[in-house]
């Protein structure tokens, strides 16, 4: 199944030369090509929206340092699933691992780049959006501090989550394209890390693997510590069930705000696992959104003091709670998946962090991907330091 959407391949141009000279990339179709209609892979969005008169920032920023546009990328409906499956249009394969789904709602975007297309490709994170598919397609994948990358042209889903995120086959392409798309931020934003940089594993996001595939969860312990992460700690704070109630609420309170009219004037055509999500936004309690928003507040305040504790702290877990997804498999097994995922990836979410995935090679044919989580704002000097861990064991364990 193709990774982009029906049609002639969207291209545009380099417009001028730069550090990503030669380079080819695809854009998950939530952000604006000039000239061409953001389908946000639904038919009836498509169907009522005009054509974009000017590239989203992002694409421009891309095209300017010397890459080469090369088609716009499906996307799970609206961003709302992890999974990678689209009812309308169809499910992006991922090449590795056919037997497996690619992981959404960047599916397309992973798709193109894991299957060779492009050299790197856009996509958003909110609640995992890159980095799980990133994961399942064995990519490297950038989810970055929330703002540092404009949203403008980006169709917009629980905004005070959303990032524009991207993919690479290799660690020095997804630090190339780091450095034209993120600010050069001042210290006290967290722009640096010192050295020595302290590597902790997150317990519970070990223990979910541990639920889910033991030997799994064992191989990736061995890689956290072989990386430096000798220590560990229990980040959630309250417990797991309580950080992802909140997620769900101010990320469906956000939805409403985004989308709602549209929805209810419209009454789109979703696909079967996508309507009852958004189904759920008739049943919210509107009522307790000021509450939601407090826990919401005190869980970024609580990370917040975990990163300032020590300066130098990165946070190191297995990006998803399992390894792959297959492509038959049960409802209650993606229901399990998408909740112990969006639990997990719920950190960078409150704590507007950058969080980086990074594939490893495995005797076993199925991935293996760990993330490391900095402050937020310290983006380019966590994929310094991503790009340094990674060469590193790679030289260690050559293949």
């Amino acid at each position: 199944m193709s990774a982009f959407i029906p049609g002639s391949r969207v291209q545009a141009a380099a417009t001028a030369s730069g550090p990503l000279d030669g380079l080819r990339f695809a854009v998950k179709d939530l952000i604006d090509v000039a000239g061409e209609p953001t389908g946000g892979g639904n038919p009836d969005w498509l169907s009522t929206h005009a054509a974009a008169r000017v590239h989203a920032p992002c694409v421009d920023a891309l095209l300017a340092a010397g890459a080469t546009l090369d088609g716009k990328t499906i996307t799970d409906e609206l961003a709302y699933s992890l999974e990678g499956e689209n009812h309308h249009y169809g499910t992006p394969l991922n090449p590795r691992w056919p037997q497996a789904l690619p992981g959404g709602s960047s599916s397309g975007s992973a798709s193109a780049v894991a299957n060779g297309d492009v050299d790197f490709a856009l996509g958003t994170d909110t609640g995992g959006s890159v980095r799980v598919p990133a994961a399942f397609c064995g990519l490297f994948g950038m989810r970055p501090s929330h703002g540092a990358i404009a949203l403008d042209g980006v169709l917009p889903f629980a905004p005070c989550f959303d990032t524009v995120g991207w993919f690479a086959r290799s660690i020095a392409v997804l630090q190339a394209v780091g450095d034209v798309l993120l600010p050069v931020m001042s210290r006290g934003d967290g722009a640096s890390l010192n050295r020595p940089v302290r590597l902790t594993r997150v317990a519970e996001a070990f223990a979910a693997r541990e639920r889910n595939e033991p030997d799994d969860a064992a191989r990736l312990t061995a890689l956290a510590e072989s990386l430096g992460a000798q220590s560990l700690r229990n980040v959630f704070s309250g417990g797991g069930a309580r950080w992802l109630a909140c997620y769900q609420a101010v990320q469906d309170l956000e939805i409403d705000a985004s989308l709602g009219e549209w929805i209810r004037s419209t009454q789109p055509r979703f696909g079967p696992s996508i309507a009852p999500r958004f189904a759920r936004l008739e049943t919210l309690d509107r009522q307790r959104a000021t509450q939601w928003r407090t826990v919401l507040q005190e869980l970024r305040s609580a990370l917040d003091s975990l990163f300032k504790e020590e300066e130098n702290t990165v946070l190191v877990m297995p990006t998803t709670p399992v390894s792959l997804l297959r492509k038959d498999a049960s409802g209650e097994a993606i229901g399990r998946f998408y909740e112990d995922s969006l639990t997990m990836n719920s950190l960078a979410a409150f704590g507007g962090l950058p969080q980086i995935t990074l594939p490893f090679n495995d005797a076993l044919d199925r991935p293996l991907a760990l993330s490391l989580i900095g402050a937020r704002g310290s983006d380019r000097a966590l994929l310094s330091l991503a790009r340094d861990l990674y060469s590193r064991h790679v030289l260690a364990h050559p293949q």
